[in-house]
């Protein structure tokens, strides 16, 4: 198990970064960044430091490595984990709306990555990425989360052909984990996604991989046979995606009566 390390942890409020705090809390010492800190405070000790911080802009991120510097004194893993969804139609025109999201979801990660590279100068150090396993394969209603993922996982294919050797970099490729990343998609409730795993399994495949080196962290073996599938049996995908666009009808459905509702 991952001990004796100063890391920086950001998203974990709630999920999968929570979970990775409660595994690794204790052992290590860690600046907690998240612009909500509810759940966060009560964790707070002198080895778990929190920060509230919105991780969506270069200042932000500049900031974050400055708190870390004065608390850590030194950052061993730089975990950028924060992330959110929409599920929602594809039907406006909203460049503030698309902007936002990335901004968070991309431009963080990969500003981040810049500036631990730069920090550490040539020694070893640690970067990890939440990716998703939706940055391999969009589902309907997730189209603009499924672009800043797809972003990212572009980002980790080419940056590995260019990383210097001293980086370890670790991504992460959950399918839908049962946190608060469905409310935060869409106040309406909605289906999700299948499968659906639990935050405490996926952290947990998280903090091995990242403690064994490991390239990328697929917790889900039932995704992996189904990538297979799909690869060479075509149909498998035009089923599942038919049974998801079928969720999504209904969503929208959903969306249409509220609308009424709204209106009456």
């Amino acid at each position: 198990m991952i001990t004796g390390k100063n890391i920086v942890l950001t998203g974990c409020d709630n999920g999968i970064g929570l979970e990775v705090l409660k595994l690794l809390k204790g052992r290590n010492k860690i600046l907690c960044v998240d612009k909500n800190i509810g759940r966060l405070e009560p964790l707070a000790d002198e080895k778990t430091i929190i920060f509230q911080k919105d991780v969506s802009s270069k200042e932000a991120v500049d900031e974050i490595f400055e708190v870390a510097l004065e608390k850590l004194g030194s950052i061993d893993i730089f975990y950028a984990n924060a992330g959110y969804p929409y599920y929602e139609e594809m039907n406006y025109c909203d460049w503030d709306r698309v902007s936002r999201m990335f901004e968070t979801n991309v431009f963080s990660p990969i500003y981040s990555y810049q500036k631990y590279v730069e920090y550490l100068a040539g020694r070893k150090g640690i970067f990890a990425i939440t990716v998703s396993a939706i940055g391999t394969m969009a589902m309907p209603g997730f189209t603009i989360y499924s672009a800043s993922k797809f972003a990212m996982h572009g980002f980790q294919e080419g940056i590995r052909l260019e990383k210097p050797d001293n980086v370890q970099l670790t991504c992460l490729y959950p399918v839908a984990t049962d946190t608060g990343f469905f409310p935060a998609a869409n106040e309406l409730p909605f289906k999700k996604p299948f499968p659906v795993q639990k935050p405490d399994h996926v952290a947990r495949k998280m903090v091995e991989g990242i403690e064994k080196g490991k390239k990328n962290v697929s917790p889900c073996k039932l995704f992996d046979l189904s990538k297979v599938l799909m690869k060479f049996l075509p149909p498998v995908k035009t089923v599942y995606l038919a049974l998801e666009k079928r969720k999504f009808a209904e969503f929208k459905e959903t969306v249409k009566k509220h609308k009424e509702g709204a209106l009456k």
